[in-house]
Protein backbone atom coordinates (compact mmCIF):
# COMPACT_ATOMS: atom_id res chain seq x y z
CA UNK A 1 0.00 0.00 0.00
CA UNK A 2 1.42 3.41 -0.99
CA UNK A 3 1.95 6.19 1.52
CA UNK A 4 -0.95 8.07 -0.08
CA UNK A 5 -3.28 5.11 0.41
CA UNK A 6 -2.10 4.56 3.96
CA UNK A 7 -2.73 8.21 4.76
CA UNK A 8 -6.23 7.90 3.30
CA UNK A 9 -6.84 4.79 5.36
CA UNK A 10 -5.74 6.56 8.53
CA UNK A 11 -7.96 9.57 7.78
CA UNK A 12 -11.06 7.64 6.70
CA UNK A 13 -12.78 7.51 10.10
CA UNK A 14 -11.98 11.16 10.84
CA UNK A 15 -13.39 12.35 7.51
CA UNK A 16 -16.50 10.17 7.83
CA UNK A 17 -17.00 11.31 11.41
CA UNK A 18 -17.36 14.94 10.32
CA UNK A 19 -20.28 14.43 7.95
CA UNK A 20 -22.77 11.58 7.57
CA UNK A 21 -24.44 10.54 4.32
CA UNK A 22 -21.35 11.11 2.17
CA UNK A 23 -21.26 9.95 -1.47
CA UNK A 24 -18.39 7.72 -2.54
CA UNK A 25 -17.12 10.31 -5.04
CA UNK A 26 -17.06 13.08 -2.42
CA UNK A 27 -15.42 10.85 0.17
CA UNK A 28 -12.78 9.70 -2.31
CA UNK A 29 -12.05 13.32 -3.27
CA UNK A 30 -11.72 14.33 0.39
CA UNK A 31 -9.22 11.49 0.92
CA UNK A 32 -7.36 12.09 -2.33
CA UNK A 33 -7.88 8.59 -3.74
CA UNK A 34 -9.87 6.98 -6.52
CA UNK A 35 -13.35 5.58 -5.94
CA UNK A 36 -12.09 2.04 -6.52
CA UNK A 37 -9.37 2.54 -3.92
CA UNK A 38 -11.95 3.97 -1.54
CA UNK A 39 -14.14 0.87 -1.85
CA UNK A 40 -11.15 -1.31 -0.96
CA UNK A 41 -10.36 0.86 2.05
CA UNK A 42 -13.97 0.66 3.22
CA UNK A 43 -13.89 -3.13 3.08
CA UNK A 44 -10.65 -3.24 5.06
CA UNK A 45 -11.67 -0.67 7.67
CA UNK A 46 -12.04 -2.03 11.18
CA UNK A 47 -14.45 0.60 12.52
CA UNK A 48 -18.18 0.10 11.86
CA UNK A 49 -19.27 1.93 8.71
CA UNK A 50 -22.88 2.21 7.60
CA UNK A 51 -23.60 1.82 3.92
CA UNK A 52 -27.15 2.76 2.90
CA UNK A 53 -28.87 3.30 -0.43
CA UNK A 54 -28.50 1.76 -3.86
CA UNK A 55 -26.47 2.67 -6.93
CA UNK A 56 -25.97 6.44 -7.19
CA UNK A 57 -27.94 7.03 -3.98
CA UNK A 58 -25.49 5.01 -1.86
CA UNK A 59 -24.15 6.98 1.09
CA UNK A 60 -21.64 6.26 3.83
CA UNK A 61 -21.45 7.18 7.51
CA UNK A 62 -19.51 6.20 10.60
CA UNK A 63 -21.64 4.44 13.16
CA UNK A 64 -21.39 5.70 16.72
CA UNK A 65 -22.15 4.34 20.15
CA UNK A 66 -24.76 5.91 22.45
CA UNK A 67 -24.02 5.78 26.19
CA UNK A 68 -22.25 2.44 25.88
CA UNK A 69 -24.87 0.99 23.53
CA UNK A 70 -23.63 0.14 20.06
CA UNK A 71 -26.12 2.62 18.72
CA UNK A 72 -28.48 0.37 16.77
CA UNK A 73 -32.09 -0.04 17.88
CA UNK A 74 -35.01 -1.93 16.36
CA UNK A 75 -38.14 0.20 16.02
CA UNK A 76 -41.38 -1.66 16.74
CA UNK A 77 -44.98 -0.67 16.04
CA UNK A 78 -47.91 -2.12 17.99
CA UNK A 79 -51.03 -2.59 15.87
CA UNK A 80 -54.64 -2.19 17.08
CA UNK A 81 -54.83 -5.90 17.87
CA UNK A 82 -51.87 -5.66 20.27
CA UNK A 83 -49.22 -7.29 18.06
CA UNK A 84 -45.74 -5.74 17.91
CA UNK A 85 -43.89 -5.81 14.58
CA UNK A 86 -40.46 -4.42 13.76
CA UNK A 87 -40.91 -1.70 11.13
CA UNK A 88 -37.39 -0.22 10.97
CA UNK A 89 -33.94 -0.06 12.53
CA UNK A 90 -32.41 3.12 13.90
CA UNK A 91 -28.63 3.48 13.64
CA UNK A 92 -26.83 6.38 15.30
CA UNK A 93 -24.17 7.99 13.08
CA UNK A 94 -21.30 10.41 13.63
CA UNK A 95 -21.06 13.23 14.38
CA UNK A 96 -24.81 13.40 15.14
CA UNK A 97 -28.16 12.22 13.85
CA UNK A 98 -29.10 8.79 12.66
CA UNK A 99 -30.23 6.62 9.78
CA UNK A 100 -33.67 5.02 9.82
CA UNK A 101 -35.87 4.41 6.81
CA UNK A 102 -39.60 5.01 7.24
CA UNK A 103 -40.39 3.63 3.79
CA UNK A 104 -43.22 1.16 3.97
CA UNK A 105 -44.70 2.83 7.07
CA UNK A 106 -47.60 5.29 7.26
CA UNK A 107 -45.37 8.19 8.31
CA UNK A 108 -44.89 11.04 5.81
CA UNK A 109 -41.30 12.23 5.39
CA UNK A 110 -39.68 15.30 3.89
CA UNK A 111 -37.63 14.88 0.72
CA UNK A 112 -34.31 15.14 2.54
CA UNK A 113 -35.22 12.17 4.79
CA UNK A 114 -36.61 9.83 2.12
CA UNK A 115 -33.33 7.91 1.97
CA UNK A 116 -33.35 7.48 5.75
CA UNK A 117 -30.78 10.09 6.78
CA UNK A 118 -31.79 12.33 9.68
CA UNK A 119 -29.70 15.19 11.07
CA UNK A 120 -31.54 14.70 14.36
CA UNK A 121 -33.96 11.97 15.49
CA UNK A 122 -36.80 10.88 13.22
CA UNK A 123 -39.69 13.13 14.18
CA UNK A 124 -42.10 10.40 15.42
CA UNK A 125 -39.74 9.83 18.36
CA UNK A 126 -40.09 13.38 19.69
CA UNK A 127 -43.71 12.87 20.70
CA UNK A 128 -42.64 9.71 22.53
CA UNK A 129 -40.30 11.55 24.86
CA UNK A 130 -41.60 12.25 28.39
CA UNK A 131 -43.63 15.46 28.38
CA UNK A 132 -45.90 17.50 30.62
CA UNK A 133 -46.84 16.58 34.16
CA UNK A 134 -46.49 12.83 33.69
CA UNK A 135 -43.27 13.22 31.72
CA UNK A 136 -41.59 15.31 34.39
CA UNK A 137 -42.82 12.90 37.02
CA UNK A 138 -41.24 10.01 35.10
CA UNK A 139 -37.98 11.88 34.53
CA UNK A 140 -37.68 12.66 38.23
CA UNK A 141 -38.10 8.96 39.02
CA UNK A 142 -35.52 7.61 36.51
CA UNK A 143 -32.97 10.37 35.97
CA UNK A 144 -30.50 8.98 38.49
CA UNK A 145 -30.52 5.45 37.10
CA UNK A 146 -30.34 6.62 33.49
CA UNK A 147 -27.92 9.50 33.98
CA UNK A 148 -30.20 12.09 32.36
CA UNK A 149 -31.47 15.46 33.68
CA UNK A 150 -34.50 15.33 35.97
CA UNK A 151 -36.27 17.75 33.61
CA UNK A 152 -37.06 16.07 30.26
CA UNK A 153 -37.12 19.46 28.54
CA UNK A 154 -33.33 19.45 28.99
CA UNK A 155 -32.78 16.06 27.35
CA UNK A 156 -30.69 16.03 24.20
CA UNK A 157 -31.23 13.52 21.39
CA UNK A 158 -28.92 10.92 22.94
CA UNK A 159 -30.74 11.26 26.27
CA UNK A 160 -34.02 10.63 24.43
CA UNK A 161 -32.62 7.63 22.55
CA UNK A 162 -31.09 6.06 25.63
CA UNK A 163 -34.14 6.64 27.84
CA UNK A 164 -36.70 5.46 25.29
CA UNK A 165 -34.74 2.29 24.66
CA UNK A 166 -34.94 1.52 28.40
CA UNK A 167 -38.26 2.90 29.64
CA UNK A 168 -40.20 3.75 26.49
CA UNK A 169 -42.76 0.95 26.56
CA UNK A 170 -45.81 3.09 27.49
CA UNK A 171 -45.37 6.31 25.57
CA UNK A 172 -47.81 8.17 23.35
CA UNK A 173 -48.68 6.47 20.07
CA UNK A 174 -47.77 2.96 18.99
CA UNK A 175 -43.97 2.95 18.62
CA UNK A 176 -41.48 1.21 20.90
CA UNK A 177 -37.75 1.75 20.46
CA UNK A 178 -35.30 -1.01 21.33
CA UNK A 179 -35.43 -4.60 22.52
CA UNK A 180 -35.28 -3.73 26.22
CA UNK A 181 -38.32 -1.47 26.03
CA UNK A 182 -40.20 -4.02 23.92
CA UNK A 183 -39.38 -6.75 26.42
CA UNK A 184 -40.77 -4.53 29.22
CA UNK A 185 -43.95 -4.11 27.18
CA UNK A 186 -44.29 -7.89 26.84
CA UNK A 187 -43.65 -8.45 30.55
CA UNK A 188 -46.09 -5.74 31.57
CA UNK A 189 -48.75 -7.52 29.55
CA UNK A 190 -48.14 -10.73 31.47
CA UNK A 191 -48.23 -9.25 34.98
CA UNK A 192 -50.70 -6.37 34.57
CA UNK A 193 -53.30 -6.13 37.30
CA UNK A 194 -56.99 -6.32 36.47
CA UNK A 195 -58.60 -3.00 35.48
CA UNK A 196 -60.41 -1.08 38.18
CA UNK A 197 -63.97 -2.26 38.62
CA UNK A 198 -66.70 0.23 37.76
CA UNK A 199 -68.02 0.48 41.31
CA UNK A 200 -64.53 0.91 42.79
CA UNK A 201 -63.09 3.36 40.28
CA UNK A 202 -63.79 6.63 42.11
CA UNK A 203 -62.35 5.41 45.40
CA UNK A 204 -59.25 4.09 43.61
CA UNK A 205 -58.80 7.44 41.90
CA UNK A 206 -58.66 9.14 45.30
CA UNK A 207 -55.71 6.93 46.26
CA UNK A 208 -54.00 7.37 42.88
CA UNK A 209 -54.39 11.15 43.14
CA UNK A 210 -52.73 11.13 46.57
CA UNK A 211 -49.83 9.11 45.13
CA UNK A 212 -49.51 11.44 42.15
CA UNK A 213 -49.41 14.50 44.42
CA UNK A 214 -46.80 12.89 46.67
CA UNK A 215 -44.52 12.01 43.74
CA UNK A 216 -45.61 14.72 41.33
CA UNK A 217 -44.36 17.99 39.97
CA UNK A 218 -44.63 21.00 42.31
CA UNK A 219 -46.42 24.06 40.96
CA UNK A 220 -48.20 22.38 38.06
CA UNK A 221 -51.58 23.91 38.79
CA UNK A 222 -50.03 27.31 39.32
CA UNK A 223 -48.36 26.96 35.92
CA UNK A 224 -51.69 26.20 34.25
CA UNK A 225 -51.34 22.43 34.16
CA UNK A 226 -53.54 19.84 35.81
CA UNK A 227 -51.91 17.04 37.79
CA UNK A 228 -52.87 13.67 36.35
CA UNK A 229 -52.24 9.94 36.39
CA UNK A 230 -52.78 7.05 33.97
CA UNK A 231 -55.21 4.28 34.89
CA UNK A 232 -57.02 1.25 33.56
CA UNK A 233 -60.68 0.86 34.40
CA UNK A 234 -63.34 -1.63 33.40
CA UNK A 235 -66.35 0.26 32.02
CA UNK A 236 -69.00 -1.62 30.10
CA UNK A 237 -69.18 -0.90 26.39
CA UNK A 238 -65.94 1.06 26.13
CA UNK A 239 -63.33 0.17 23.48
CA UNK A 240 -60.32 0.36 25.82
CA UNK A 241 -59.65 0.38 29.57
CA UNK A 242 -56.81 2.91 29.19
CA UNK A 243 -57.51 6.43 30.47
CA UNK A 244 -55.72 9.55 31.62
CA UNK A 245 -57.21 11.17 34.71
CA UNK A 246 -56.88 14.85 35.60
CA UNK A 247 -57.92 15.90 39.08
CA UNK A 248 -58.48 18.95 41.23
CA UNK A 249 -57.28 19.63 44.75
CA UNK A 250 -59.30 18.44 47.72
CA UNK A 251 -59.86 21.71 49.61
CA UNK A 252 -62.48 24.39 49.03
CA UNK A 253 -60.22 27.33 48.25
CA UNK A 254 -61.25 29.62 45.37
CA UNK A 255 -58.38 28.41 43.17
CA UNK A 256 -59.15 24.72 43.74
CA UNK A 257 -62.85 25.38 43.17
CA UNK A 258 -62.00 27.05 39.87
CA UNK A 259 -59.79 24.15 38.74
CA UNK A 260 -62.68 21.82 39.55
CA UNK A 261 -65.02 23.98 37.46
CA UNK A 262 -62.58 23.87 34.55
CA UNK A 263 -62.44 20.07 34.62
CA UNK A 264 -66.21 19.94 34.22
CA UNK A 265 -65.95 22.58 31.49
CA UNK A 266 -63.42 20.43 29.63
CA UNK A 267 -65.80 17.49 29.74
CA UNK A 268 -68.60 19.69 28.35
CA UNK A 269 -66.32 21.16 25.69
CA UNK A 270 -65.40 17.69 24.41
CA UNK A 271 -69.09 16.88 24.17
CA UNK A 272 -69.84 20.06 22.22
CA UNK A 273 -66.85 19.67 19.90
CA UNK A 274 -68.52 16.51 18.60
CA UNK A 275 -71.39 18.65 17.29
CA UNK A 276 -68.99 20.24 14.78
CA UNK A 277 -69.21 18.62 11.31
CA UNK A 278 -67.23 15.34 11.24
CA UNK A 279 -65.18 16.27 14.31
CA UNK A 280 -64.31 13.57 16.84
CA UNK A 281 -63.29 14.19 20.42
CA UNK A 282 -61.93 12.07 23.23
CA UNK A 283 -64.60 10.38 25.35
CA UNK A 284 -64.65 11.62 28.93
CA UNK A 285 -66.63 11.57 32.15
CA UNK A 286 -66.60 13.38 35.50
CA UNK A 287 -66.30 11.60 38.85
CA UNK A 288 -66.44 13.42 42.20
CA UNK A 289 -65.09 11.75 45.31
CA UNK A 290 -63.55 12.82 48.65
CA UNK A 291 -63.64 16.50 47.73
CA UNK A 292 -61.81 16.02 44.42
CA UNK A 293 -63.15 16.34 40.90
CA UNK A 294 -61.76 13.81 38.42
CA UNK A 295 -61.88 14.13 34.64
CA UNK A 296 -61.37 10.72 33.09
CA UNK A 297 -60.37 10.91 29.41
CA UNK A 298 -60.26 7.75 27.35
CA UNK A 299 -57.06 7.31 25.34
CA UNK A 300 -57.71 7.22 21.60
CA UNK A 301 -54.22 5.88 20.84
CA UNK A 302 -55.12 2.68 22.72
CA UNK A 303 -57.44 -0.13 21.59
CA UNK A 304 -58.59 -2.91 23.84
CA UNK A 305 -56.16 -4.01 26.54
CA UNK A 306 -53.02 -4.03 24.32
CA UNK A 307 -53.70 -2.45 20.93
CA UNK A 308 -52.33 0.91 19.84
CA UNK A 309 -52.38 3.38 16.96
CA UNK A 310 -49.83 6.01 15.88
CA UNK A 311 -50.07 9.64 16.88
CA UNK A 312 -48.13 12.84 16.17
CA UNK A 313 -48.64 16.39 17.44
CA UNK A 314 -48.95 19.46 15.25
CA UNK A 315 -45.92 20.87 17.07
CA UNK A 316 -43.72 18.02 15.90
CA UNK A 317 -45.16 18.03 12.39
CA UNK A 318 -44.49 21.74 11.99
CA UNK A 319 -40.90 21.36 13.18
CA UNK A 320 -40.22 18.36 10.92
CA UNK A 321 -42.23 19.06 7.77
CA UNK A 322 -43.18 22.74 7.61
CA UNK A 323 -41.06 25.02 9.80
CA UNK A 324 -43.69 27.77 9.71
CA UNK A 325 -43.21 28.79 13.33
CA UNK A 326 -46.78 29.92 13.95
CA UNK A 327 -49.28 28.97 16.65
CA UNK A 328 -52.26 29.43 14.32
CA UNK A 329 -53.77 25.98 13.71
CA UNK A 330 -55.49 27.14 10.54
CA UNK A 331 -52.31 28.45 8.89
CA UNK A 332 -50.49 25.22 9.69
CA UNK A 333 -53.40 23.18 8.35
CA UNK A 334 -53.20 25.17 5.11
CA UNK A 335 -49.46 24.47 5.00
CA UNK A 336 -49.97 20.73 5.44
CA UNK A 337 -52.64 20.77 2.72
CA UNK A 338 -50.32 22.66 0.35
CA UNK A 339 -47.71 19.95 0.94
CA UNK A 340 -50.35 17.32 0.02
CA UNK A 341 -50.20 15.87 3.52
CA UNK A 342 -53.72 16.84 4.60
CA UNK A 343 -57.06 16.69 2.82
CA UNK A 344 -59.24 19.78 2.43
CA UNK A 345 -61.98 18.22 4.57
CA UNK A 346 -59.46 17.94 7.39
CA UNK A 347 -58.56 21.60 6.95
CA UNK A 348 -62.21 22.56 7.41
CA UNK A 349 -62.46 20.50 10.59
CA UNK A 350 -59.41 22.24 12.00
CA UNK A 351 -60.84 25.66 11.15
CA UNK A 352 -64.04 24.78 12.99
CA UNK A 353 -62.07 23.54 16.00
CA UNK A 354 -59.84 26.61 16.00
CA UNK A 355 -62.78 28.98 16.15
CA UNK A 356 -64.65 26.79 18.63
CA UNK A 357 -61.71 26.90 21.01
CA UNK A 358 -61.33 30.63 20.69
CA UNK A 359 -65.07 31.17 21.23
CA UNK A 360 -65.04 29.17 24.47
CA UNK A 361 -62.15 31.32 25.79
CA UNK A 362 -59.45 28.67 25.33
CA UNK A 363 -56.30 30.78 25.52
CA UNK A 364 -53.98 27.76 25.64
CA UNK A 365 -54.37 26.34 22.12
CA UNK A 366 -50.70 25.46 21.67
CA UNK A 367 -49.44 23.07 18.98
CA UNK A 368 -49.20 20.16 21.38
CA UNK A 369 -52.98 20.23 21.77
CA UNK A 370 -53.77 19.09 18.22
CA UNK A 371 -52.67 15.69 16.96
CA UNK A 372 -52.83 13.61 13.80
CA UNK A 373 -52.74 9.99 12.76
CA UNK A 374 -50.43 9.09 9.86
CA UNK A 375 -52.09 6.99 7.18
CA UNK A 376 -50.54 6.02 3.86
CA UNK A 377 -48.00 8.84 3.96
CA UNK A 378 -50.63 11.50 4.73
CA UNK A 379 -52.36 12.72 7.89
CA UNK A 380 -55.79 12.41 9.47
CA UNK A 381 -57.01 14.59 12.30
CA UNK A 382 -57.07 12.76 15.64
CA UNK A 383 -59.87 13.29 18.18
CA UNK A 384 -59.94 16.60 20.05
CA UNK A 385 -58.54 16.84 23.59
CA UNK A 386 -57.44 19.49 26.12
CA UNK A 387 -60.21 21.88 25.06
CA UNK A 388 -61.41 24.15 27.87
CA UNK A 389 -61.76 27.86 28.76
CA UNK A 390 -58.24 28.42 30.08
CA UNK A 391 -58.86 32.19 30.06
CA UNK A 392 -60.47 31.61 33.46
CA UNK A 393 -57.73 29.45 35.02
CA UNK A 394 -56.34 30.73 38.33
CA UNK A 395 -53.33 32.99 37.98
CA UNK A 396 -49.94 32.00 39.44
CA UNK A 397 -50.35 32.43 43.18
CA UNK A 398 -54.00 31.38 43.11
CA UNK A 399 -55.76 34.66 42.29
CA UNK A 400 -58.79 34.33 40.00
CA UNK A 401 -58.70 36.31 36.73
CA UNK A 402 -61.13 39.07 35.87
CA UNK A 403 -64.35 38.01 34.22
CA UNK A 404 -64.10 40.33 31.20
CA UNK A 405 -63.48 38.60 27.88
CA UNK A 406 -64.16 39.67 24.31
CA UNK A 407 -64.85 36.90 21.77
CA UNK A 408 -62.74 37.16 18.58
CA UNK A 409 -64.38 38.13 15.30
CA UNK A 410 -63.59 36.54 11.93
CA UNK A 411 -62.21 38.04 8.76
CA UNK A 412 -64.70 37.76 5.87
CA UNK A 413 -63.10 34.57 4.55
CA UNK A 414 -63.59 32.83 7.90
CA UNK A 415 -67.18 33.91 8.51
CA UNK A 416 -68.84 30.59 7.61
CA UNK A 417 -66.45 28.59 9.80
CA UNK A 418 -66.89 31.09 12.63
CA UNK A 419 -70.69 30.74 12.50
CA UNK A 420 -70.54 26.92 12.62
CA UNK A 421 -68.16 27.08 15.57
CA UNK A 422 -70.26 29.75 17.25
CA UNK A 423 -73.32 27.47 17.35
CA UNK A 424 -71.26 24.80 19.15
CA UNK A 425 -69.78 27.43 21.48
CA UNK A 426 -73.24 28.77 22.38
CA UNK A 427 -74.22 25.20 23.21
CA UNK A 428 -71.11 24.90 25.40
CA UNK A 429 -71.81 28.07 27.37
CA UNK A 430 -75.44 26.98 27.71
CA UNK A 431 -74.35 23.69 29.30
CA UNK A 432 -71.89 25.52 31.56
CA UNK A 433 -74.67 27.83 32.77
CA UNK A 434 -76.91 24.87 33.68
CA UNK A 435 -74.39 22.40 35.19
CA UNK A 436 -74.67 22.34 38.98
CA UNK A 437 -71.29 20.63 39.30
CA UNK A 438 -69.87 24.03 38.35
CA UNK A 439 -69.68 26.90 40.84
CA UNK A 440 -72.01 29.89 40.65
CA UNK A 441 -69.37 32.31 39.33
CA UNK A 442 -68.49 30.22 36.27
CA UNK A 443 -72.15 29.34 35.67
CA UNK A 444 -72.74 33.08 35.56
CA UNK A 445 -69.99 33.46 32.98
CA UNK A 446 -71.76 30.80 30.95
CA UNK A 447 -74.97 32.84 30.89
CA UNK A 448 -73.16 36.04 29.94
CA UNK A 449 -71.12 34.48 27.16
CA UNK A 450 -74.03 32.47 25.78
CA UNK A 451 -76.02 35.65 25.33
CA UNK A 452 -73.04 37.62 24.06
CA UNK A 453 -72.26 35.08 21.34
CA UNK A 454 -75.89 34.92 20.25
CA UNK A 455 -75.96 38.68 19.81
CA UNK A 456 -72.60 38.70 18.08
CA UNK A 457 -73.67 36.01 15.59
CA UNK A 458 -76.53 38.22 14.43
CA UNK A 459 -74.08 41.00 13.48
CA UNK A 460 -71.26 38.97 11.89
Amino acid sequence: MTNKQQLARDRLAKVLGRQPAVRAADLAQALGVSVSTLHRLLQEHAEPILVAGKARRTRYALRRAVRGDRGEYPLYAVDPSGRAVQVASLIAVAPAGCWVSLRGTDWPVADEARDGWWEVLPYPLYDMRPQGYLGRQLARAVHGALGVPDNPNLWNDDDILFALSRIGSEMSGNLILGDDACEHWHQDGLVQAEPLSEHGTAAAYVQLAAQAVAAGVPGSSAAGEFPKFPARRDLAGRPTPHVLVKFSGADDSPAVRRWSDLLVCEHLALECARTLPQVESADSRILIQAGRTFLEVERFDRHGPRGRSPLCSLETLDAALLGMGTYDWTRLADGLAAANLLGLEEVVRIRHLWWFGRLIANTDMHLGNLSFRPLGGRLRLAPTYDMLPMRYAPLPGGELPAAEWTPPLPLPGHRDHWLVACRAAVRFWDLVAADTRIGAAVRGLGRVHRQGLRELAERV
